[in-house]
């Protein structure tokens, strides 16, 4: 084997336990924290958790099972991987490399307020960001908008988490994401399961937990339950990491001998509990500290920055809770945002023939071009907008509501009607004696799943904007 041949073999997992850690990290992250939490109060709590959870065994399943499976099978990024499916495929190829490229950036940014949030509450100063801020010219804003629109202090902390991501990713696939996320993921399980036995033992918490877990049939119809299939297909793609390039790496990475079905499951039950438990953290106790308004849970990005600190001023222990609690998010946001910059770095690896340090070096410089767009977009280019929308509220639009839903419908259409199903399920028997799930996987790959991409397109396009 030559020497640049050395350079550009994928290095896999060196454990079962690693692979879906790695998996499962990629999947838990800010989506899960508090988008998660936000949907289910705005889609009528435990109605919304009963849609997700039959979309999660399934819909969520047979897109997760299918680009893990593409990715073992091709032993390629996802820039060769679609191409090495069907050769006219290549296009599909580009698009799941341009959109973690996309995401990437803008994730950063907010990961950057989170570690902003985290340095506060783990340095006694947590509880100040509940309190408005009074600026130079003497007007009063939230300190979360305060933070935002500074100059100097988005772009330090957001430079530091890329900085992180750097670390990691430069290590590799064994020594890096799988040993990190060996550490990560079990210490993130452990703090989300504290503090939710922690909140449940507040006073009033348990009409906070009802309102999340039970469902509510009130003012029923077949619009309320468009939106929410079409809100809990979207969380999919936030939760699960589907049709951003992450599983198809990762499952490069896969080796032959491990399970893909019992995997896969593994995977998505690990991602469920985790978004189901963040939910009984917050929305139990904003439904408390708020008295049961739903305006304050149904607060989207402010309620994690802006509701939660003053949830944590008025909670016993609130200073501790809330340091935890950030340091919780933090965790999850780096496996993300890990697993991002890994799917970018390998496409340039395997297109480019460049070494890891070389691709890490590129890859770095466009995060930061592009990361400093969201950065600034809400400071010094706060009056720079793209269809009305801010640069990272754009970012996020089009890549999760847009490019997402495609090449999730054209990989539908890729298994299910050109190559056939076949493809996926001989890759499921490597070594298996039967793919339990056969009968299902062909109903959702070839009918269900393009129906709900098509859903949340039309709900993206012609409802959302």
């Amino acid at each position: 084997m030559g020497e640049e041949q050395k350079l550009h073999e994928h290095k896999g997992f060196g454990s079962k336990l690693g692979f879906i850690l790695a998996a499962a990290g990629s999947a838990v992250g800010l989506g899960n924290i508090w988008r998660f939490p936000y949907l289910a109060a705005k889609y009528g709590g435990g109605f919304f958790l009963l849609v997700y959870i039959i979309l999660a065994v399934t819909f969520g399943f047979t897109l997760m099972l299918t680009e893990i499976a593409i990715g073992r099978r091709t032993g390629k990024s996802v820039l060769g991987a679609y191409q090495a499916v069907e050769k006219h495929c290549a296009p599909m190829g580009w698009l799941a490399a341009f959109i973690p490229a996309v995401i990437l950036p803008y994730y950063c940014a907010i990961g950057g307020w989170v570690l902003k949030y985290m340095t506060m509450f783990v340095t006694g100063q947590g509880l100040d960001t509940a309190h408005d801020v009074i600026n130079a010219s003497g007007e009063s804003s939230p300190f979360f908008s305060s933070f935002i629109g500074d100059l100097g202090g988005p772009a330090v902390f957001f430079l530091v988490y890329v900085t992180l991501n750097v670390v990691v990713i430069l290590l590799g696939v064994q020594k890096g994401i799988e040993k990190v996320s060996k550490v990560m993921m079990p210490l993130l399980a452990l703090l989300i399961v504290g503090i939710a036995i922690y909140t449940m033992t507040l006073e009033g918490a348990w009409e906070g937990v009802a309102y999340y877990i039970l469902p509510s049939f009130d003012d029923f119809s077949a619009e309320k339950l468009f939106k929410t299939v079409a809100g809990a297909c979207s969380q999919l793609f936030y939760s699960m990491s589907i049709a951003m390039g992450i599983l198809v790496t990762y499952g490069s990475y896969m080796k032959k001998e491990y399970s893909l079905e019992k995997s896969v499951r593994q995977i998505e039950i690990f991602d469920t509990a985790i978004a189901f438990l963040a939910g009984l953290i917050i929305v139990p106790a904003v439904y408390v500290f708020s008295h049961g308004d739903q305006s304050a849970i149904n607060q989207g990005p402010g309620l994690m920055f802006i509701t939660l600190p003053q949830v944590f001023e008025t909670m016993p222990g609130g200073q501790i809770i809330g340091a935890v609690f950030f340091v919780l998010v933090a965790l999850a946001a780096l496996t993300s945002s890990i697993s991002l910059m890994e799917t970018v770095v390998a496409a340039v690896m395997e297109k480019f023939r460049l070494s890891r340090k070389v691709s890490c070096f590129i890859v770095l410089i466009v995060t930061i071009g592009l990361g400093m767009l969201s950065v600034l977009g809400y400071s010094a280019w706060s009056g720079v907008t793209i269809f009305g929308m801010q640069f990272l509220d754009f970012f996020d639009f089009i890549t999760n509501s847009v490019m997402m839903p495609i090449l999730a419908l054209l990989t539908c259409i890729l298994i299910g009607w050109i190559v056939k199903t076949s493809y996926v399920e001989d890759e499921v028997l490597h070594g298996e004696k039967k793919f339990s799930a056969k009968w299902l996987y062909r109903i959702m790959i070839k009918f269900v799943c393009p129906v709900c991409m098509v859903m949340i397109l039309i709900t993206a396009l012609f409802v959302e904007i």
